[in-house]
């Protein structure tokens, strides 16, 4: 690890000797400069970690250097010294992003507590860039085709605003990547980006989730406990399948949007809170106003400015570029050498419907790469759903239990075409009912579940004939 570098700018030399000395014993670079120019070409030249800046210098004054340094190194820590110092001065200094100030004469200790704080802040500073550019690289939408350009203009758009926003599309289109574009890009970037899954929420303890409830409120309830609007305050909100919630929680979500006050359960006062909501459905919510499942004032207040995300089958064009960067991901992630795809498994993969979308895809290159023992894989290389599909893509292998035909598949795609077929027709008959299913067809509902996962069974998709 190298040494830390410390800039020296004092116009006494004297000074900058003593201050040398005690960098040099404690293992620290010293870098020096007699006056303010030449430690601001000091600054651009030998990138110092910590800045160690007097005030009364003969032409440009600290005060004058601090403020050049904390325009052109916003990041760099600047200690200020001053032989003369008041209380007005170390104000001043600090309201120019100064980030400790200290007294002549000069005293040891204090000299190296204050540059360890400094440093330590600087490396903790870098560190968070670090994991901000991991996060922001983790969650970015992949893709250069004209539907996902689309989507990028209209998140631009929107994202400065504070309007609510309502996105639509299958699930694993990327949903969530796009609410949290839209909040990267918002003045509320600084904030809480707070996500709530409604459909995985427990009826009874969704609004205790959402805002919050006092300790006794109902059996289980130990202590107080702040909902996710709180949580979200100054920030966004991200609900993501509104679609799957109560009409009851709606009315409150709607009081939230309406006048910016939460209840939380069993509070005789309100909470009043600033969140921008993101919210987002794989369902037709008309439909479900239609029905009688969701609040039309509600729709109407979430609405404000839809964005529907393309399937993944809409957009082929960017399956190439989402292979590329779920393959680098993974194998940086797994310590795995970088394997290659071949063209006609590229090629393949852009024919394939991805009823799982990006999601699906995402798990499909995870599940080759593990598998696949060369540094390239090849169509032969792909699951065995992936030929199935491939099949019933060339009207080899009808979608359904009678018909199968075998012609342009192996024995395992026909297996799991009948397999997957047989779910369907037994889910169906239990009105997808996972519990009756699994007893039905004598199988433990993890199994199920599994089977679901591997075949990409989705009620949405495959619940009708």
């Amino acid at each position: 690890m190298s040494r830390p570098r410390i800039l020296i700018v004092d116009d006494e030399a004297d000074i900058r000797s003593s201050l040398k000395m005690i960098l040099e014993y404690e293992d620290m670079e010293s870098v020096e400069a007699a006056d303010g120019a030449a430690g601001l070409q000091l600054a651009a030249e030998r990138a110092p970690d910590a800045v160690l800046l007097d005030i009364k210098m003969q032409g440009m004054d600290g005060l004058e250097v601090l403020a050049n340094l904390r325009e052109s190194h916003p990041e760099l820590p600047v200690v200020m010294i001053s032989g003369h110092g008041t209380i007005a001065t170390a104000v001043e200094a600090t309201r120019l992003g100064a980030f400790d100030f200290m007294e002549k004469p000069l005293e040891r200790d204090r000299v190296l507590l204050v540059l360890r704080n400094a440093l330590e802040r600087k490396r903790l500073q870098e560190e968070i860039r670090e994991y901000r550019l991991d996060f922001e690289e983790r969650y970015k939408m992949v893709g250069g085709s004209k539907a996902l350009d689309e989507v990028h203009q209209l998140v631009a758009r929107v994202a400065p605003t504070h309007a609510s926003v309502l996105i639509t599309g299958e699930s694993g289109t990327g949903k969530e990547l796009v609410a949290r574009a839209i909040h990267r890009n918002s003045p509320r970037a600084a904030k809480p980006f707070v996500k709530v899954n409604c459909a995985a929420i427990p009826e009874e303890l969704i609004e205790s989730e959402l805002f919050g409830h006092v300790k006794g409120s109902f059996t289980g309830a130990t202590k107080d406990q702040i909902g996710k609007f709180v949580q979200a305050d100054g920030g966004t909100i991200f609900l993501d399948e509104i679609g799957d919630m109560s009409l009851k929680t709606q009315a409150k979500v709607l009081r939230a949007l309406q006048d910016g006050d939460v209840e939380p359960v069993g509070a005789a006062k309100t909470v009043h809170v600033d969140v921008r909501v993101v919210a987002a459905t794989n369902k037709s919510l008309p439909e479900e106003i239609e029905e009688g499942r969701f609040r039309e004032d509600l729709y109407f207040r979430l609405n404000v400015v839809p964005l529907h995300l393309p399937a993944l089958r809409e957009r082929p064009d960017d399956i190439d570029a989402l292979v590329e960067y779920f393959t680098e991901t993974f194998c940086s992630e797994n310590n795995f050498a970088v394997k290659t795809f071949s063209k006609g498994a590229l090629d393949a993969l852009r024919k394939l419907p991805w009823r799982g979308n990006v999601r699906e895809l995402r798990n499909a290159v995870e599940r080759v790469l593990i598998m696949t023992p060369g540094e390239s894989v090849d169509v032969a290389d792909l699951p065995p759903e992936m030929g199935m599909a491939l099949a019933q893509e060339r009207g080899a292998v009808p979608d359904g239990m009678l018909g199968i035909q075998h012609e342009g598949a192996s024995l395992q795609q026909f297996k799991d075409t009948a397999e997957r077929a047989y779910l369907v027709t037994k889910l169906r008959a239990n009105d997808w009912n996972i519990a009756a299913t699994a007893k039905a067809i004598e199988t433990p509902r993890s199994n199920l579940y599994k089977k679901l996962e591997a075949y990409a069974i989705d009620r949405e998709k495959d619940g009708r004939p």
